[in-house]
């Protein structure tokens, strides 16, 4: 009985104290939870600080960085169409898609992926007419064929930068990376014919971005879309004759850069046709030289 009396005496102590002191800690508590509250708050306000500031500087560059397909806007026929970008908003990126509106020159262009048995018609075309065009070629066409490359320059034609690998250019912002795709097809270019390449970039699939624009531009390039194409790169699916030349006569237009794949069965087969219908109309050719230069 004693010993339990001793611990109920001192239970009693401990509770009496508790009682006694119960203000104290609820103070020291609503302190405590108010200083958990006020770290918690500054964190998170610092994290939002922090966020802010990624935002801004994010935001500082959005337009640079986003990403677009070039498309172009068509009015009345044998008008120049619109594009993404206006011409003279381009021209600061020494980037160009149409020449001037005042004479009836065109500047023939084709993107080649691959060799598919029908560019050496194509030169023969081009030759009968005296037209000299730019070919923008990717690393693999210059590997794979070497002999009709060296036709193109012998010929008088412009070899222009199509990238080695044909990337989504607009996903690079890198400067490195941007330079590599490019020199790899000028490096090649002079080991196989000794002279350097033009400084032509096209853009693969016309994917950019103005940061795109911007590295061109400081890595000495000029940038080349386009204001008139078809849909003659599926080689599944290739228009008839008839449509391909309505297409392309409908829609030609002064200062029209022209967008052509040498891919292209149809392209091969109507290329000496076109040309004659387009001088018939009353058009020049020039080179994509002379729109930098104007």
């Amino acid at each position: 009985m004693k010993e339990k009396g001793w611990w109920q005496g001192k239970l009693d102590e401990i509770t009496e104290n508790l009682k006694g002191n119960r203000k104290e800690w609820v103070a020291r508590g609503g302190q405590i939870v108010g200083a958990l509250a006020f770290l918690f708050s500054m964190f998170f306000v610092g994290r939002g600080v922090g966020y802010l500031s990624e935002e801004f500087a994010v935001e500082s560059r959005g337009v640079l960085l986003e990403p677009d397909n070039w498309g172009l806007g068509f009015g009345a026929e044998g008008e120049q169409p619109s594009g993404n970008i206006s011409a003279k908003d381009l021209a600061q990126y020494n980037a160009f898609y149409v020449g001037g509106s005042e004479e009836k020159v065109i500047y023939l262009t084709f993107d080649c992926g691959y060799e598919n048995g029908y560019t050496g018609m194509m030169l023969d075309a081009l030759k009968k007419h005296n037209v000299s065009a730019t070919f923008f070629v990717v690393g693999h066409y210059l590997e794979s064929a070497p002999v009709l490359v060296k036709r193109m320059v012998d010929e008088g034609h412009t070899i222009g930068n199509h990238t080695y690998h044909h990337p989504d250019m607009s996903s690079i912002s890198s400067v490195e990376k941007f330079k590599e795709e490019v020199d790899g097809v000028s490096s090649l270019y002079k080991e196989m014919t000794g002279q350097d390449m033009l400084p032509f970039y096209r853009p693969p699939q016309g994917k950019y971005s103005k940061e795109n624009l911007k590295i061109a531009k400081d890595l000495g390039y000029y940038t080349f879309f386009w204001s008139l194409a078809y849909v003659d790169w599926n080689v599944d699916k290739q228009p008839s004759h008839e449509e391909a030349l309505s297409k392309l006569c409908k829609r030609i237009h002064p200062g029209a850069i022209v967008l052509l794949h040498n891919t292209s069965k149809t392209n091969g087969e109507i290329l000496d046709e076109l040309l004659t219908r387009w001088e018939e109309m009353g058009y020049t050719f020039g080179t994509l030289d002379e729109l930098y230069e104007q």
